[in-house]
């Protein structure tokens, strides 16, 4: 997510782990036999989920709503024109089919006939229109993401800045017909409308609810496939299925029990007691629980990695930077330290984001980085003599139980394959990252969440120049970037990527990635398909069922 801007898009965020993170790759459908955390559902009677968010539902006011489980939420009972398949991949909802043109810039959306709203109303044209236009909007869309419109559709940029809503590239052209015109091709935007800015609102009942809209199940509408027959903020939720969605048929739970439990050891001792469907495991809990047959991994769409401050004394110089990034071993890492579902990052974008002709960007471009301790001493020693003596290296955290048994281990490896005393500084988040800012350190462990299924939304953060970037100025990647982001032919766009990644990591050593997200949970044998995107909506019950 963009930085400083709250958590969705993976994700958006940081990606948060606030209902089991807005980041989670697959669905969770293991058919396997667990003597806990069984059902009460059986053949013939109403399928229900028991399932639990970390955090409290802050605000479903979708124009207002800025965490992962205000997101959960309104993903389930609302629906946008795409919504993720189980394979992450976006097809038709709201919309029927969309055509584009030659260019790639304009996007006409018909909406299916049987798209309706719970009071029975259809969905229209103008109610994506209203919803796009005060997400946009400064004074009403308050969440922090109407750059995921701005960056992209004609005029809207200019209109958040106080411009005219009539020059916006958003049109209804009748009821059914809606028209958006992009700034520049955007291969990922059909995902982009999965996401919860993009749903639609009618502005009828908006106005009708006036400051009371989304505060409680009785005043909001759903067009989604569950609606809410109760919700309050501190204890959690109840959803209903949808009776006049347009896809009720394939909708097979009837009802999802969402609990807040903060606590991690509550949870699971809940699981245990058949209270909940599934349970996220605490690192300290992973080991006692992988004989459980309901035991299972994922990966995020967020990578941490090591932010190099190209202007610091000692890691300006690229044998310094070359040394730092082959001197750890990121796999003995994830598998030993962390132990949770984490792997070893062998690029800056991790496994699975898309790429082209079926194949993920990481399969296409393989590893770029790994531990090598002969050549990191090798580049070491170079620096040194081009520096005229030993830099001493201070490394900037954050003080998350996570990140700061991270930076031990790094402490160790490189005192182990370059000699060196690795300083670390712990500081909280908000003064690690206002350090940054300033451009006040020299190396620092940081991460970032996909906002979107698209390499892009990791490789142009280095194009801004910016201090919390590493203060990272290339002629030759900027356009690589610029040129990616006009590009329509894919195969030529995804060469630009690839190569701007090799220049990002190995060329220049701007970074180091360390590892990919992962997360480790049990489920109930009984539920399948149980999907967690990961990216963008955490999390989707439409296609879940209770066997």
């Amino acid at each position: 997510m963009k930085k400083k801007k709250l958590g969705l898009l993976a994700s958006l965020l940081v990606v948060s782990a606030m209902f089991t993170g807005c980041s989670f790759s697959g669905s969770d459908s293991k058919p396997a036999d667990s003597a806990s955390g069984q059902t009460t559902s059986s053949a013939g009677s109403a399928k229900e989920l028991k399932l639990y968010v970390e955090n409290e539902i802050k605000d479903l006011d979708q124009w207002k709503a800025s965490d992962d489980v205000s997101f959960t939420v309104l993903n389930n009972v609302n629906e946008g024109l795409y919504r993720l398949d189980l394979k992450n991949e976006p097809q038709p909802a709201m919309a029927e089919k969309v055509d584009l043109t030659e260019d790639k810039l304009t996007y006409t959306f018909t909406l299916r006939d049987n798209a309706k709203w719970s009071d029975g109303t259809p969905v229209t044209a103008q109610d994506f229109k209203y919803a796009w236009l005060r997400e946009i909007d400064p004074k009403t869309g308050t969440n922090g993401y109407s750059f995921i419109m701005t960056d992209y559709i004609v005029g809207a940029a200019d209109y958040a800045a106080g411009g005219s809503a009539d020059k916006v590239g958003i049109e209804a052209k009748d009821d059914k017909t809606l028209v958006v015109k992009l700034t520049q091709p955007t291969p990922y935007f059909l995902r982009l409308t999965s996401l919860a800015p993009y749903f639609p609102m009618k502005e009828e009942f908006v106005k009708s609810k006036g400051e009371g809209y989304a505060i409680g199940a009785d005043s909001m509408l759903y067009n989604g496939p569950y609606t809410l027959t109760s919700v309050d903020a501190a204890s959690g939720a109840v959803l209903t299925k949808n009776a006049g969605y347009w896809d009720a048929a394939n909708v097979a739970v009837d009802k999802v029990d969402l609990k807040v439990i903060k606590e991690k050891s509550t949870a699971l001792n809940a699981y245990k007691a058949g209270q909940l469907d599934r349970v996220l495991l605490a690192s300290s809990d992973v080991n006692a629980s992988k004989t459980d047959p309901g035991f299972g991994t994922g990966i995020n769409f967020k990578t941490t990695y090591l932010q190099f401050n190209l202007k610091a004394d000692g890691v300006s110089n690229l044998n310094i930077r070359k040394a730092l990034e082959f001197g750890f071993d990121s796999k003995l890492l994830a598998d030993q330290v962390l132990n949770n579902g984490s792997k070893a990052a062998t690029g800056m974008i991790p496994d699975e984001m898309s790429g082209i002709d079926g194949k993920s960007f990481r399969e296409t471009q393989g590893g770029l980085v790994g531990v090598d301790a002969a050549k990191a001493k090798e580049y070491w020693e170079q620096g040194v003599k081009e520096l005229g003596k030993a830099p001493k290296i201070t490394m900037l955290v954050a003080d998350t139980s996570e990140v700061k048994d991270v930076a031990t281990f790094m402490q160790s490896e490189y005192k182990k394959n370059l000699g060196i005393d690795l300083v670390i500084d712990t500081k909280t988040s908000k003064a690690r990252g206002q350090l940054m800012d300033n451009s006040n350190y020299q190396m620092a462990i940081t991460a970032w969440g996909a906002d979107y299924d698209d390499a892009m939304t990791y490789l142009d953060l280095w194009a801004n120049h910016t201090p919390y970037r590493g203060n990272y100025e290339s002629t030759n990647y900027d356009k690589l970037i610029a040129d990616a982001k006009k590009e329509t032919d894919e195969k030529k766009r995804l060469d630009m990527m690839l190569a701007a990644e090799k220049t990002l990591l190995n060329d220049d050593v701007v970074v180091v990635p360390i590892y990919f997200g992962g997360y480790s949970f049990l489920l109930n044998n009984k539920v399948q398909n149980l999907e967690y995107h990961p990216y963008g909506n955490p999390v989707d019950f439409k296609y879940a069922d209770v066997k």
